[in-house]
């Protein structure tokens, strides 16, 4: 999402206008939901999308209109049901209420929303795009990040999804905090690496061997780090906002990667391997002092059941693993784990 507003920013910045296309609240069956964004450009080029289709040709088409004309915020309701003077024609049977803001770059204080977001996109926090409606019009813009939590006025807006509040506050989740750490960087790890990164996790990759945590390996990757996997915690401080994932090439390793973080509160754990590897691992725990129902967070073996056997299929199986955890699914199946 830092592309996409990156990408207005530009626009602000060159002097063009952008309208802003946002799903404000979905209902049924619909291609998004709240939160989905699109940008609109006087050249008729788009950034983002909110699902394509009937429902983003006619938002074109308004944001397009408003641009001409000099426009003023609006919102639009479609329904994709056949009949009605709201309907798409399609039979999906959900509706969306969408919001168009424009985006003037004569006021200063809209192109330095923007600017903010990006820069606090490149952080290691969370970042949400507030936006205040009265009616149809944008009365309030801003950028806030996971400091703002303190903030007892701002705190109740920094959710991890989309929200449109009574009093007109819509607050849209841009980067969510924490590192996606990925221990271990084989085979899995280097298809898993991209993966994750295109979907919003920031990953860091740690290794102890030069070679597997070479920066050109991993130029997805936020960071990478060579040193033993004995010495996390001097490095390292995992908060709940974090994810790891333990791919390292043997049990040892992978006990002392679980040792480091069972305790740490990161939002996930899992860990690559044989169910065999695995037991070992358990096994070890429960012998220094873990108990079993610290051991049950990890996710083992790691990622959904979806018969993966290759690293790029594993890759795909974890990446939707932590897709669903970020997004609060519930514990997912699992599938039969693979030596790493």
């Amino acid at each position: 999402m830092r592309e996409f507003f990156r990408s207005i920013a530009h626009a602000l910045d060159s002097g063009r206008p952008a309208v802003l296309v946002s799903v404000l609240t979905a209902a049924g069956s619909t291609p998004r939901g709240a939160g989905a964004m699109m940008a609109v450009f006087p050249d008729r080029t788009i950034a983002g999308t909110i699902g394509g289709g009937s429902v983003e040709y006619e938002a074109q088409k308004l944001a397009e209109q408003m641009l001409s004309a000099g426009g003023r915020d609006q919102r639009r309701g479609y329904r994709f049901v056949q009949g009605g003077a709201d309907s798409l024609g399609m039979v999906c049977g959900g509706d969306v209420c969408v919001h168009f803001q424009f985006l003037s770059p004569d006021d200063p204080a809209v192109p330095a929303v923007f600017r903010a977001l990006v820069d606090a996109a490149a952080e290691n926090t969370g970042v949400w795009f507030l936006r205040r409606l009265s009616g149809d019009t944008v009365t309030q813009m801003r950028a806030a990040v996971t400091a703002d939590r303190s903030d007892p006025a701002l705190a109740p807006l920094l959710t991890a999804e989309p929200l449109l509040t009574e009093e007109g506050w819509f607050s849209i989740p841009v980067e969510r905090p924490g590192r996606a750490y990925v221990f271990g960087g084989g085979h899995v790890s280097a298809a898993l690496i991209p993966v994750i990164a295109r979907v919003g996790f920031r990953p860091v990759v740690w290794d102890d061997r030069p070679e597997f945590a070479a920066r050109a390996l991993f130029p997805q990757a936020e960071e990478t780090v060579c040193g033993p996997f004995s010495g996390i915690g001097e490095r390292l401080s995992i908060t709940g906002d974090d994810y790891v994932i333990v791919m390292t090439r043997g049990h040892a390793a992978d006990y002392e990667v679980l040792a480091q973080t069972l305790r740490s509160g990161a939002r996930y754990i899992g860990c690559i391997g044989s169910r065999k590897k695995l037991a070992l691992c358990r096994d070890k725990l429960l012998e220094n002092g873990f108990t079993a129902e610290e051991y049950a967070r990890v996710h083992a073996p790691i990622g959904l059941d979806i018969g993966a056997q290759t690293p790029e299929e594993i890759a795909v199986s974890v990446a939707a693993e932590l897709i669903a955890v970020r997004a609060g699914g519930e514990r997912a199946r699992r599938r039969d784990g693979k030596d790493a």
